[in-house]
């Protein structure tokens, strides 16, 4: 091939490739003319001629087996008019299989609650395999399009760097202050009084109640003073004591110095190494569960039933416990710490989890599509979302809908999320819903919960950060410094409190992190937050 040759050759293949990203950033999203003739844009049914939409749906073990024939779907599928064709996929190996699917390019029409990362959102996205849905819901979904413009806020974390909303999340309510909060404090009265003590209200006072309590049985067994199912979850209670972790929990590694009100690292702050301190005390005198790094939740709930935790921070512990052992804890109190700080951090965002409902490019009715699942943005739609059909699973009362007996008090036993699990698909899974409390059973929103929440409005972190979303070559190298990052500084945090380092170390352990790329670490970090400000 000559120079000139060579050269036409180039010119052809960069025309081809320029074409190519036109025809992609002028992506026809919408259905063709004949599904938008059979399209209905408001009221029932969605469409006036039956389509069929084929979904990969990740499924938690708690909701019903077979999602083609749920009372709700079948319901739903009679007022719409659309079928849903449902694989479902167990959350425990969800990903492996949503990744093959994304990868062999024999797509379904609609990913569903499968937990789709935010870097395959946006990489997918830009790619064309799933569609922006900004004009969709813009024209076809009021419901979520008045969320969405009553809280703006939403609207900037689920959009991406192009300006794309490429998924709809399952959303808390960022009104519900029992919501936003993760896991939190509970006491055991009894034990509590036991001691001849108040409930404690700073670090120091925890200790000494861990202290007392550890002297104690409960029928016959020892008392374990601190647990959950995780150590995580005991820095949940215990971190905002510090100043740590002050912009929630979806960033472990991450916040904002409250002195100069910038990005920081604060594994390395005096005061987590302050924590630290305080948390080998706890340890190393035997007030947290000896096998808190290895535990495993069944353990855990056997140790809950039996009454045996002075002090714990987890879910509801009626709902996990039962009503006469979860009875006996009330709230725990916000901690306040050695400098007066007094914060609680197991705060998550609404928007805790974006990748919930993206549609696809193969997808030949995404208008219909967005319509299903806009109903259940409304109040009608959350209402049968969350309790069922009226007159099977729920009535209508002068105080609002109250759940039947059959439910709250099933002839077979059953929970009252097991017995709903017969009638819909919640309890349990990512679903691309808001949950609201007039009609949502989620434990969050039992009266202990609500109270807890209440109780302790005045420590909870007001502005907690999203999940971030990053470019692709900022995600590439973010996935190697924080996956390296993580794991030294959990490795550390375990010998540091248990004794297996001495604090003498500490010195080296900072520097090991500055060597690992830290700074760079945060400059991708820092970047992703002011997108997100920016936004």
């Amino acid at each position: 091939m000559n120079r000139k040759q060579l050269y036409l050759f180039f010119i052809m293949v960069v025309t081809i490739l320029l074409v190519a990203a036109c025809s992609n950033d002028d992506q026809e999203v919408g259905g063709s003319e004949e599904a938008l003739e059979n399209l209905n844009a408001e009221g029932m049914p969605i469409v006036n001629e039956p389509i069929t939409i084929d979904v990969f749906a990740g499924q938690a073990a708690t909701t019903a087996e077979n999602w083609n024939d749920v009372p709700l779907l079948n319901e739903y599928e009679e007022m719409t008019n659309i079928q849903m064709n449902w694989t479902q996929v167990p959350i425990d190996g969800l990903a492996e299989r949503r990744n093959l699917v994304l990868a062999s390019g024999d797509l379904p029409d609609l990913f569903y609650g499968a937990y789709v990362p935010n870097s395959d959102l946006y990489s997918y996205g830009q790619q064309g395999v799933f569609i922006p849905l900004n004009d969709l819901i813009d024209e076809y979904a009021p419901n979520l399009k008045a969320y969405l413009e009553e809280y703006p806020e939403i609207t900037n974390t689920i959009t991406f760097p192009d300006g794309n909303i490429y998924a709809i999340p399952r959303l808390r309510d960022p009104e519900a202050l029992t919501s936003l909060m993760d896991d939190k404090p509970w006491i055991n009265q009894e034990i509590l009084e036991e001691t001849g003590m108040s409930n404690p209200e700073t670090t120091d006072e925890f200790y000494e109640y861990l202290k007392a309590a550890k002297e104690l049985s409960v029928d016959g067994n020892d008392v374990i003073p601190f647990s959950s199912v995780s150590m995580d979850r005991l820095y949940h209670w215990i971190s905002g004591a510090f100043g740590l972790s002050n912009k929630g929990i979806l960033h472990p590694l991450i916040d904002e110095d409250p002195e100069t009100q910038e990005m920081r690292f604060y594994p390395i702050a005096d005061e987590y190494r302050e924590m630290l301190e305080y948390m080998n005390k706890l340890y190393t005198e035997g007030l947290i569960e000896q096998n808190i790094y290895s535990i495993e939740v069944d353990q855990f709930l056997a140790n809950g039933m039996q009454g045996r935790y002075a002090a714990m921070n987890f879910f509801n512990p009626i709902d996990y416990f039962g009503e006469e052992v979860g009875g006996r804890y009330i709230p725990g109190n916000v901690l306040e710490g050695p400098h007066g700080d007094k914060l609680f951090s197991a705060m998550l965002h609404p928007v805790n989890s974006l990748g919930h409902f993206s549609i696809t490019s193969e997808n030949e009715n995404p208008e219909a599509t967005i319509r299903w699942i806009d109903y259940f943005w409304s109040d009608e739609g959350k209402k049968m979302f969350f309790m069922g059909l009226e007159g099977e699973t729920y009535e209508e009362t002068e105080d609002g809908p109250v759940l039947k007996e059959v439910i709250t008090n099933n002839p077979d036993g059953l929970t009252v999320q097991e017995a709903l699990a017969q009638y819909i698909i919640n309890p349990g899974g990512g679903h691309p819903v808001i949950d609201d409390p007039r009609f949502s059973t989620a434990p969050e929103f039992r009266p202990e919960d609500i109270e807890n929440a209440e109780k302790n409005a005045p420590y909870l972190i007001e502005d907690p950060w999203p999940l971030f979303v990053y470019e692709d070559e900022e995600q590439t190298r973010l996935e190697v410094l924080s996956t390296d990052l993580a794991k030294y500084v959990n490795e550390m945090e375990a010998q540091f409190v248990t004794g297996e380092t001495d604090f003498s170390h500490w010195d080296q352990y900072v520097e090991t992190i500055e060597g690992m790329g830290l700074e760079e670490y945060l400059e991708i970090q820092q970047n992703a937050l002011d997108r997100y400000l920016d936004n």
